[in-house]
């Protein structure tokens, strides 16, 4: 398979271990070994003990077990574990799909969602977003980009990289939709957990469709991503039987510790929810006075959930140029929009992180014009 450079983990590569200030990240704030295990009744004594051999393919029924307790309807057997989200897209689009597919994908997105399933052969169709909209999809338009040849449509929520989150009547209406013509979903739902108001989370895709498959990590919600542990959730168990297969040739099994260290967090899930929720909630407020205050300069649709969001330029000036004078002069690391193939006037900021507020003031220094230092190069 030939498939086009990931931009955005290039884009990253160049810069995030070098800039003093990330007002970009997608994840949240994480936590040391020692800290997460003191929310735990597990000890770094136990994790001392454990055996560095291989694993299961499948993952450790423990963490398979803590992982079905996330969900209300999904038993240990109907999941799969992989190293982060990543792998789990790769391997399933990879089984799933075939050369001449039609896949429908919410835009913009993660580029695997859509890369990889027109590296295999597939055309892929883009369910645009749009600010105006408040950056909410237009069902009636989904409906009517569904081909003959549709084998799946692909969702994201809440949503990276605009901070949309579906309501439940719009998660179901999309499944009733898929179901009508049987087209299988696949829901990124990598964010589950960061919704502002706990009612709000809605059910696992996998969990109200026989069709849905559905992706979590431990990366986001749960701010772990040095685990590198993700999973996926199918009812098919048919599916679940290629999907492990096709793993053979790519991670085979994940890493002892990690599992180990993943299934210590998953006891206290909530407790870390809530943790990167109060992050989020008291960060939100700041963002409101900033952007208020440039107005003139960025127009902002308040994310629904998770903790991105993705403010427009206003000024003219392309946001690959922004973001990269920006980091030069300021330290401040953005990312922009022609990243996500999605044109020149967006850019992406996080805000799941303690430290945003000191990056928030950064970026206002800089665009009033209280910078005197470069930080090019990472100086």
């Amino acid at each position: 398979m030939k498939i086009d450079e990931f931009r955005l983990e290039r884009f990253l590569a160049e810069y995030e271990f070098s800039a003093p200030h990330l007002l970009c990240t997608s994840d949240c704030q994480s936590v040391s070994v020692s800290d997460l295990l003191g929310m735990t009744e597990y000890s770094l004594s136990d994790l001392g003990k454990l055996h560095l051999g291989y694993t299961e393919s499948k993952g450790s029924p423990l963490l398979r077990e803590k992982i079905s307790e996330l969900y209300t309807d999904i038993s240990p057997d109907e999941i799969v574990v992989f190293a982060g989200a990543e792998e789990a897209i790769f391997v399933f689009m990879n089984v799933f799909l075939s050369t001449g597919d039609h896949v429908i994908v919410q835009y913009p997105a993660y580029q695997s969602l859509y890369q990889i399933a027109e590296a295999a052969g597939c055309s892929v169709s883009r369910w645009m977003m749009k600010e105006e909209d408040g950056w909410k999809p237009d069902i009636e338009e989904l409906k009517n980009m569904i081909q003959g040849n549709t084998g799946a449509i692909v969702i994201n929520t809440p949503h990276n990289p605009t901070g949309y989150h579906f309501t439940e009547a719009e998660f179901k209406e999309i499944r009733e939709i898929a179901a009508e013509k049987g087209i299988t979903i696949l829901s990124d739902e990598v964010y589950r957990g960061l919704e502002y108001d706990r009612s709000d989370r809605l059910p696992a895709m996998a969990e109200i469709y026989g069709k849905g498959v559905s992706i979590g990590v431990m990366s986001k919600a749960f701010g772990l991503a040095g685990l590198r542990i993700g999973w996926l959730i199918s009812k098919d168990r048919e599916l679940l039987k290629k999907i492990m297969g096709f793993k053979d040739y790519t991670t085979i099994c994940s890493s002892a510790p990690s599992e180990f260290l993943s299934t210590a967090a998953l006891t206290v899930s909530e407790e870390i929810f809530r943790k990167n929720v109060a992050i989020i909630q008291e960060n939100l407020p700041y963002l409101d006075r900033f952007f208020e205050k440039q107005r003139d300069t960025f127009s902002w649709v308040k994310p629904g959930a998770g903790p991105i969001a993705f403010p427009c330029i206003l000024t003219g000036e392309d946001s690959m140029e922004f973001a990269v004078r920006t980091i030069d002069n300021s330290g401040v690391l953005l990312l922009p929009s022609e990243i996500y193939d999605f044109g020149t006037r967006n850019i992406r900021i996080g805000f799941g992180r303690e430290d945003m507020k000191i990056s928030l003031e950064k970026f206002e220094d800089f665009l009033e014009g209280r910078y005197t230092h470069s930080f090019q190069n990472g100086n």
